[in-house]
């Protein structure tokens, strides 16, 4: 029985899309103005990538995302596209890294996220942004640990407003994954890093996204999330864009007339 959490498995054409992501990326940085490796914290993995929009066209919106891969793969180099949507709409694209597992365990990796997130917050200013107009995305992993950024725990106002796509909200399916053998997810990170088995309360505006052709857990997770933050007030906004799979969806966010990229585009206008 194929391994529903497994994308290779689902999407045939897997390993074009990685090297598409790569390629579009190289692409962008040599096209936006940029501002490469910053450091948000004293460790290897700990730098984030600032692309910057015209100067005539610049809102103050600021929009960070957060790649997936599992928290074991893929890097900062392969997501730059994703601030061509994000410059577009007058925002500057924070695009950041991480550690990846199992080189370290969850907890520095949502360390890290959030003292990016950080950073952002004390000195985007100094780039011409305003913190205060902060959202996010994040894709698969990089949903989870977005939807960390606002749990009951973080700090408020934090975030305007925050798109999270194909993400991961309860890990415990993962325990009997394919990764197993690649991260072996503990119980304990199940019950401290699975939004849904953490609380919320006063969140930002959450658009909620999968891909039709995404498989059946991923589903299943985003309509649960969706109920957990509204149980505690708040209103996200579920959908299912026709056609997208689990790897096409994140391509679609650089893309600002697609269905992903129009979402990524109006967030970070009225931010």
């Amino acid at each position: 029985m194929a391994d529903p959490f497994r994308t290779r498995d689902h999407v045939p054409d897997f390993d074009q899309h990685v090297m598409a992501y790569g390629a579009r990326s190289a692409q962008t940085r040599a096209r936006l103005p940029m501002r490469a490796d910053i450091a948000y914290g004293s460790g290897p993995g700990e730098r984030l990538d600032l692309f910057l929009p015209p100067p005539d066209r610049q809102t103050g919106a600021v929009h960070m995302f957060i790649h997936g891969g599992y928290w074991r793969m893929f890097a900062k180099e392969d997501f730059s596209f994703v601030a061509d949507t994000v410059t577009a709409a007058g925002g500057i694209a924070v695009v950041i890294d991480y550690a990846l597992m199992p080189s370290v365990r969850m907890e520095a990796v949502v360390d890290q996220v959030r003292r990016a997130r950080d950073w952002c917050q004390r000195h985007i200013a100094e780039h011409g942004g305003d913190p205060a107009r902060l959202t996010i995305s994040g894709h698969s992993a990089g949903a989870q640990l977005g939807a960390l950024l606002f749990e009951v725990g973080q700090p408020s106002p934090g975030i305007a407003g925050a798109l999270l796509l194909s993400g991961v909200y309860d890990l415990a399916p993962l325990q009997h994954s394919f990764l197993r053998d690649l991260i072996d997810i503990t119980d304990d990170e199940v019950e401290r890093f699975s939004p849904l088995r953490l609380a919320y309360d006063a969140c930002p505006p959450i658009e909620i996204v999968t891909g039709s052709h995404e498989t059946a857990p991923f589903h299943e997770q985003a309509n649960a999330f969706a109920v957990h933050l509204t149980r505690a007030d708040a209103r996200p906004r579920v959908r299912t864009l026709a056609g997208a799979d689990h790897m096409s969806i994140v391509a679609d966010l650089g893309t600002p007339v697609s269905e992903a990229g129009g979402l990524l585009k109006r967030l970070v206008s009225l931010s």
